[in-house]
């Protein structure tokens, strides 16, 4: 196999992966499940939002305790773990998704 079929073959797989209607539903599943966790986290992200406007470019400085508190909260709703854990408790409707975006 000479060079560019090597490139041709990597470039296809990688392709592959990126057009899988599994990824597209999994990507669907990841977007509404960061929508749950900012939903969960909304109290820390108005109050970190309100300390920045009020403090403009020391929002760095005078904000950065209601900003370990966001992440602290975005960590537990947002974590690798957790998205595992929805994905399985949906793992019928990502089979759906998946399966209908075949079909269509």
């Amino acid at each position: 196999m000479n060079e560019a079929e090597k490139k041709a073959t990597v470039k296809d797989a990688s392709r592959e992966g990126r057009l899988s209607f599994r990824n597209f539903a999994e990507h669907q599943m990841r977007r509404e499940f960061k929508e749950t966790a900012l939903e969960k986290c909304r109290d820390h992200v108005a109050a970190f939002g309100q300390c920045a406007q009020e403090n403009g470019l020391l929002v760095v400085f005078k904000c950065r305790q209601i900003n370990k508190e966001l992440n602290e909260c975005m960590s537990i709703y947002n974590s690798h773990e957790a998205f595992e854990t929805y994905k399985e408790a949906h793992r019928d409707e990502l089979e759906g998704r998946t399966i209908r975006s075949k079909n269509n």
